[in-house]
């Protein structure tokens, strides 16, 4: 995990920190790691980065639902101790870190931004201009799992992930195969590959078994137990947004009625907790994102 404290940009396009914190990285195994990328001598790992309602699991700040963009100003904070997510309304990596933020009912607020014109000030917290980021005083925490991982470790109540060593380590390896369907998915959405729906089928199925033979032999509503864990939030923007498959192909995988039955009725029972209904969107707004990234939308993401 990297804590950034202050960053400053040169002019000349190198990358200067004040200072970098490096906390405890034996929450991931080492065959799982992302490779790292370097900006000059700080190094920042390569995970997948890119209208809150204020309900009962999380007080939220509306700082900016309107995603800023060049030219705008950073907004000041109202509590300097108070938590503030970088976000982009529709990114699935944001996703994930309001997720925990909402499970473990913590007060934060929220700052969007235009990802097609970005802020000149959005360098300062991150230095390829991504988000999600999270500022917590004068510390900026970047790529999504690092940041649902700190959150778990600051605020550990509720935990999410199991108690057991081995099974944490279980949980955590299974981030590898999540990581493959979303490549996958990408590749699909962007339309990166021309394929039948037949041939999507049989790209996604061993990792989207490993997940449901997995849930099965836990024998439990969730990943995580009763209650969603980490893996279940690490998990579900993936399967939000599964519906873009069928806006993009205009049909469904052609998934027999026998197949992939836990994980199927493991993503319609979280669908409808609290935690994930506050603040679902569906595959629709998703895709208009998506249209806006390849220029197929004119760039607003408020208009979605």
């Amino acid at each position: 995990m990297l804590i950034l404290n202050k960053l400053t940009i040169l002019r000349d396009k190198t990358y200067h920190f004040q200072s970098v914190i490096h906390l405890n990285r034996n929450l991931y195994k080492k065959s799982i790691q992302p490779k790292p990328v370097f900006f000059n001598k700080v190094k920042v790992t390569s995970h997948s980065s890119c209208r809150h309602k204020i309900n009962s699991f999380s007080t939220i700040s509306k700082m900016s639902l309107k995603h800023l963009g060049a030219g705008s100003e950073c907004p000041p904070k109202s509590d300097e101790k108070k938590l503030r997510l970088y976000s982009m309304e529709y990114c699935p990596f944001v996703h994930r870190v309001r997720l925990v933020l909402r499970a473990k009912n913590l007060d934060f607020e929220t700052v969007n931004i235009n990802l097609i014109n970005k802020p000149e000030w959005l360098f300062k917290l991150h230095p390829e201009g991504k988000v999600p980021a999270l500022e917590i005083g004068d510390k900026v925490i970047v790529e999504s799992l690092d940041i649902c991982n700190y959150l778990d470790q600051e605020y550990p109540n509720p935990p999410l992930y199991p108690s057991d060593p081995t099974q944490k380590e279980k949980d955590i390896a299974l981030f590898d195969v999540i990581g493959k369907l979303h490549g996958n998915f990408i590749d699909l959405v962007l339309k990166k590959e021309t394929k039948t729906p037949q041939e999507w089928k049989n790209i996604f199925m061993p990792n989207l078994t490993k997940l449901n033979d997995e849930l099965k032999q836990r024998g439990t509503t969730y990943f995580g137990g009763e209650t969603p864990g980490m893996l279940d939030y690490v998990l579900w923007p993936w399967a939000e947004r599964a519906g873009t498959v069928v806006i993009v192909l205009g049909e469904k995988l052609p998934l027999e009625s026998n197949e992939l039955e836990v994980i199927r009725k493991w993503r319609k029972t979280m669908q409808e907790h609290p935690v994930v209904a506050g603040i679902y969107h569906g595959p629709e707004k998703f895709y208009k994102s998506v249209q806006i990234k390849v220029g197929e939308l004119p760039p607003d993401y408020d208009a979605i």
